[in-house]
């Protein structure tokens, strides 16, 4: 399928728009710039007032200002480089015009004597005289139209002017072609929405700052166009995916009703709904692609466990991939007295595993001996066949890839795949996220969790802080202190974690302290966590490589250094650390004086709910989008227009029209589907274009 030829004047080279030449268009591609079409998609992010006034005077300065001169004699520079000055007047004042290393031939040229200049720059008072410095336009009066009221003002990179800005996006605007509306009539009309080539001429020529706006009409539905965009590439992927045939995996519940009966107590409502949810996709002869979305102790782990059993009931198998080691041991350990109780064979496969321990493993696995492997990223080797894969779980999201989830998938050829995550996302940001998955939430703790205390301290009473972990290691509790994280730069991290481990194992004793960071090699790390596990060490020294995951019951307070440098998702996970006995917990959020107003309130949310939700949405509200999930590491694109942090549901309604057009219209093939298969081109979204040729 080729690129439709209405596109093509967008998608030529940027030499073929007037005055881009080779250099220009080199300068361009550093700004991300490529094609006419990236200029469209370039907004203006301000805007500068140039209304015609009729005279300096009077106007609040320094301001930019546009009036009409009479231009009067030239005081060349007495020093090289020194001010060349030009006496101009306007209809009530008089004032200077400066050029700094300004040559005579060209100045008497572009400001002849006694001529009428429209000029238009920045005015300001200098040792009481007014002067425009450089102004932006020197234009005869004739051409005083080109001067637009209100000028946008472009992101620039080395070697390009608001000018050349402004000259490219007006010929790249020359060639945007009509194109059919893919937006749901609707919905357009709803909105009051203009239509593409009218919004786009809206953005780049705004009269005032309001246009400016996110919200403003135009830049909406240009926003609209964009996650319009990305939510058809991730339901056409979906679509694709449910194609793709599954396996009809219905189970007898034999296993799942003796587990049951072992519960020490009944579980949740949501749990329940999640397990509902699941065995019904596995029955149904498509794959499942399903997120788990709960809280830090919300009872994954018993939602996915029960999942597996269905595979098993049902003659197959089940894998269940965790990011580390230190969590897949963690896995197996909360898995095994289910499995247990369920009379199955449940086994771990990793990294560690060699030679002919490993081999009579993959044996096993593959006659089926095997019923659940629980694994790190080793499960992905060639090597490893499974007997008959039906269900595979991958947890924690953030750190695999859509192409893991795909690799997974092929092991069992038609596995259903479910992902678990303990990061509470945002419902946008979700769909912005997984909008390729249905979602099931637990929003539910189960009894018998405690709530966990939290309180803020200042570092300065860091002596007091101390004394109280000593008391709590001399009752037989553990505790964590997580050092924060300086510049995301891990040389920096690690001394901060090293001098808190020497000067708390100063003080604490030298066997009672162990230390964890991303620095050191896995096994010392495995070590040091296993020591803690074993209760060995009392005090946990860490960088923040624990947040995920990590169950030690005995550990009571968890103590975050520098709280406030932290995301308070990020900090939620931190606390979900401890509470997970059936002792009192307590998280201590020091922080350093003075904090600021914002920081106050952040902390203060963490105090007041252990909601993970409530905490993920305050978060992206202060934070933003992309500091929430770190963007550059969790795939989630970036737009060009869309603001995440203000258009949020647009991205909802973007997701239920890109499903409804699909489920009316699978192969994108009437007037309107035509137009949306134009919007992907125009959008760059290959992958979606490369699912509609296949499919």
């Amino acid at each position: 399928m080729s690129r439709p030829e209405v596109l093509f004047p967008l998608f030529a080279a940027l030499e073929t728009l007037d005055g881009v030449g080779p250099k220009t268009a080199q300068n361009l591609a550093h700004l991300g710039i490529e094609a006419p079409r990236d200029l469209l998609f370039t907004l203006p992010h301000t805007g500068v007032d140039r209304t015609m006034r009729d005279t300096v005077e009077g106007a609040g300065l320094p301001t930019t200002l546009t009036v009409t001169v009479t231009v009067g004699k030239h005081y060349p520079a007495r020093t090289r480089g020194g001010a060349y000055r030009i006496h101009v007047e306007d209809a009530q004042t008089s004032f200077q015009l400066v050029f700094f290393h300004g040559r005579s031939d060209y100045l008497n040229k572009v400001l002849p004597q006694n001529s009428i200049r429209v000029v238009s720059g920045k005015v300001e008072l200098f040792d009481g005289i007014l002067n425009m410095v450089h102004p932006d336009h020197i234009l005869p009066e004739s051409e005083a139209a080109d001067i637009p009221p209100f000028e946008p003002v472009y992101p620039l990179t080395a070697g390009i002017t608001q000018k050349t800005m402004f000259k490219a996006t007006r010929a790249a605007l020359a060639l945007a072609p009509h194109l059919d509306e893919w937006i749901d009539p609707g919905q357009l009309a709803q909105a009051g929405w203009p239509g593409f080539v009218d919004a786009l001429r809206a953005v780049h020529s705004p009269l005032g700052q309001t246009d400016l706006a996110p919200d403003a009409g135009a830049r909406t539905r240009l926003a609209y166009d964009e996650l319009m965009a990305h939510q058809l590439t991730l339901a056409l992927a979906r679509a694709s995916e449910r194609r793709s045939p599954g396996v009809e995996t219905v189970g007898t519940d034999i296993l799942r009703s003796r587990v049951r009966a072992r519960l020490p107590y009944a579980p949740t409502a949501a749990q329940e709904r999640a397990i509902t949810d699941i065995a019904e996709d596995m029955a149904r002869a498509i794959r499942m692609n399903r997120l788990l979305q709960g809280d830090v102790g919300a009872g994954k782990t018993l939602v996915a466990f029960m999942a597996l059993l269905i595979a098993v009931e049902a003659g197959g198998q089940g894998v269940m991939m965790a990011p580390t080691e230190i969590l897949a041991r963690q896995h197996l350990e909360g898995l095994q007295p289910l499995a247990e109780d369920a009379g199955i064979v449940l086994e771990i496969l990793t990294g560690r595993d060699k030679g002919a321990e490993r081999k009579a493993k993959l044996a096993a696995l593959a006659r089926g001996d095997i019923q659940i492997l629980v694994g790190t990223h080793a499960v992905f080797q060639d090597d490893v066949v499974f007997a008959d894969l039906r269900l595979a779980i991958v947890d924690e999201q953030h750190r695999f890839g859509v192409r893991q989830r795909l690799a997974l998938g092929k092991k069992g050829g038609a596995a259903d795949v479910l992902v678990m995550t303990a990061t509470p996302i945002p419902r946008s940001l979700a769909l912005a996220h997984y909008g390729d998955m249905d979602v099931s939430v637990l929003d539910e703790k189960p009894p018998g969790r405690k709530p966990i205390k939290t309180a803020m301290v200042s570092t300065a009473r860091m002596e007091e802080v101390i004394a109280r972990l000593r008391a709590a290691m001399d009752e037989g509790r553990q505790c964590y202190w997580v050092c924060p994280l300086v510049e995301e730069s891990e040389a920096v991290d690690l001394t901060a974690a090293e001098e808190r481990f020497k000067r708390l194992r100063a003080i604490l004793g030298e066997g009672r302290v162990g230390l964890v960071h991303g620095q050191m090699p896995p096994a010392e790390k495995d070590a040091a966590m296993r020591r803690f596990q074993a209760g060995e060490t009392g005090v946990l020294v860490a960088t923040t490589v624990i947040e995920v995951g990590v169950n030690i019951p005995n550990a009571t307070i968890m103590v975050i250094e520098r709280a406030e440098t932290f995301g308070l998702a990020q900090l939620h996970q931190l606390r979900g650390r401890v509470g997970r006995g059936d002792a009192a917990s307590t998280c201590l959020l020091l922080y350093q004086s003075p904090l600021s107003e914002t920081g106050k309130q952040r902390l203060e949310v963490l105090r007041e709910t252990e909601d993970g939700f409530r905490i993920a949405e305050t978060d992206l509200r202060m934070r933003g989008y992309g500091d929430l999930i770190g963007t550059a590491q969790s795939g989630v694109p970036r737009f060009q227009v869309a603001d995440m942090d203000r258009q949020a549901g647009l991205m909802a309604v973007a997701q239920s029209d890109a499903r409804k057009l699909l489920s009316e219209d699978p192969a994108l093939l009437s007037p309107r589907g035509q137009a949306a298969r134009v919007l992907l081109w125009l959008m760059r979204q290959d992958q979606a274009i490369r699912l509609i040729s296949v499919g």
